[in-house]
């Protein structure tokens, strides 16, 4: 999974964008190697 400042998904490879506990995610159901986190809140 890459951790990026900033994610990019493309809707034509099949990535979507999903919010999850305040952090961004590009998840893929074709490809699940495409993973990427963009830097959300510290966990406590």
């Amino acid at each position: 999974m890459k951790v990026k400042a900033s994610v990019k998904a493309d809707p034509t490879k099949g990535d979507k964008i999903v919010r999850r506990k305040g952090r961004l995610y590009v998840i893929n159901k074709k490809d699940p190697n495409r993973k990427q986190r963009q830097k959300g809140p510290a966990k406590k």
